[in-house]
């Protein structure tokens, strides 16, 4: 029996472990990218000597990296140089009172007892409930592909998301182990990653603080972009067909199944397809109206993730102050958060991040200099312009100046911002996002768009805006599962 033939479309996180569990299961896949390299949001540039990590910059869950190299006969050593940070990345609350953040339990538990006497035994309490929050998901409820409520019907699962603290938020979970708002914000901040303030996040989410705490953060030498290297080196081991700068115009459907897709050069035939762009772009654009499981006033009410602003700049010299992560946490959390979630707004006192690889990567940056990436959380759909780009350059390197104790304004050789137009542009981003859907209750498991179509046959989905949600690992699961359902669908092929 001669091997089905997949088209998978975009090649960031989930689609090339997407293209990669297919292949391996005998498939025959070609992998389509409209850009001139893999990647998607993960895709990086140079720029007067400088190498910039275009979008995920922090490394957590490195098991989730391990099992999928693994599943390949590969590991994380054999195709990048791993690093763990310490410190994990510094927090600047305001004026001179910073912490930076160790790696290791016992260290972080010397430093909250140091900030807050009494704290090391309810962050013991803490990590002991978030281990087994984390090793549940990542063991079960991550790898489940939702494609139904019944999934989870289930009375020992029911137990168990009642102990994962499936019902209760972000905020109150950490309020009930710590009094100073400091530890607070420092177990609760890890979710502004998936989408939404800490107060409308299931706790179950705590995941993400036990990944931060105990698991550590950690760096590829050479910048993020090498995980996607060494993806590409699995994925064409594997048979993988990756063609670059493809843009994929429709999907085409004939009696409701996919019968192929039409690029800007040719009309590619399939047996199946999975869709790892931009979940909304896919329907609403790629598809006919028939083919199309959601209205567009379906997705207006669905709630996104933050869009972002970045600033690429590229620093003659050192910056004093910084680590490779800092966290401005210097003005009003729940102010930003308004403007993001609640009365959408560009920010007044924005809080932001700053990555420094630099500071660990000697090569993403000549000799002496800094190499700066800047974010600010901005709410998705925002009237975006050049005008409000600049503000908040101006408010964001006035206080990156404060915490360097110099000017760095005259020393900035290579400036490049980067916002919701651009995410539409280069991504079909909805409203900008760059995180995809929110992981709020309501839309989490199987109230998220599902994996697998339910208007054509053979169309599957990967990415952050379908299970599990947000973040380069989940988006490694997501690929996993959108592959595992399709061939359980097909049936495995024959090895080519």
């Amino acid at each position: 029996m001669s091997s089905r033939r997949v088209t998978v479309i975009g090649a960031g996180f989930s689609g090339l472990a997407a293209a990669s569990h297919l292949a391996k299961s005998g498939f025959e896949v070609q992998l389509l990218e409209q850009h001139d390299q893999a990647g998607g949001r993960a895709r990086s540039f140079d720029a007067e000597g400088f190498r910039f990590d275009m979008g995920p910059s922090w490394y957590w869950m490195p098991d989730i990296f391990d099992r999928y190299f693994a599943a390949f006969g590969k590991t994380v050593e054999q195709l990048y140089d791993l690093r763990r940070l310490d410190p994990s990345y510094r927090v600047i609350w305001s004026g001179e009172d910073l912490w930076d953040i160790p790696a290791g339990v016992e260290a972080l538990r010397e430093l909250f007892e140091s900030r807050c006497p009494g704290a090391g035994e309810p962050l013991d309490r803490f990590l002991a409930q978030t281990r087994y929050i984390y090793e549940s998901a990542v063991e079960d409820y991550l790898l489940r592909p939702s494609l139904s409520i019944f999934e989870f019907v289930d009375p020992r699962l029911v137990f168990e998301l009642g102990k994962m603290r499936m019902l209760r938020s972000m905020h109150a979970y950490a309020k009930s182990f710590f009094d100073d708002p400091r530890l607070v914000r420092l177990v609760e901040w890890p979710v502004l990653f998936l989408g939404a303030s800490a107060k409308k996040t299931s706790a179950m989410y705590s995941l993400m603080a036990y990944a931060d705490m105990a698991l550590g953060t950690w760096y590829p030498m050479g910048g993020m972009h090498r995980i996607i290297e060494g993806m590409v080196e699995v994925a064409l081991e594997q048979g993988v067909d990756l063609r670059l700068s493809r843009r994929v115009e429709s999907v085409v459907t004939k009696q409701g199944r996919v019968v192929g897709v039409q690029t800007e050069r040719e009309m590619v035939e399939c047996d199946a397809v999975v869709a790892a762009a931009d979940y909304h772009h896919v329907e609403q654009n790629l598809l006919e109206r028939d083919d199309r499981q959601f209205r567009e006033t379906q997705w207006a009410r669905k709630t996104m993730s933050p869009s972002s602003l970045l600033f690429y700049l590229g620093v003659r010299g050192k910056v004093d102050g910084l680590r490779h992560h800092t966290l401005f946490f210097d003005r009003d959390l729940d102010a930003h958060m308004s403007d993001v979630y609640e009365r959408p707004a560009w920010p007044k006192e924005p809080l932001f991040y700053v990555c420094c690889p630099s500071k660990t990567d000697p090569s993403v940056a000549p000799a002496e200099d800094e190499n700066l990436f800047v974010l600010v959380p901005l709410a998705p759909g925002l009237q975006d312009s050049d005008e409000e780009r600049e503000k908040i350059f101006e408010l964001v390197l006035r206080r990156i100046e404060e915490v360097a104790g110099s000017s760095i304004r005259e020393r900035i050789v290579y400036r490049r911002h980067y916002a919701m137009r651009d995410f539409e542009r280069d991504y079909g981003a909805y409203k900008g996002n760059a995180y995809g859907m929110a992981n709020t209750l309501s839309q989490t498991g199987p109230f998220k768009p599902p994996l697998r179509s339910r208007k054509v046959d053979n169309l599957y989905f990967a990415g952050q805006l379908t299970v599990p949600g947000p973040g380069m690992p989940p988006s490694l699961i997501s690929g996993e599962l959108s592959a595992k359902v399709l061939t359980e669908d097909l049936g495995a092929a024959s090895p080519s």
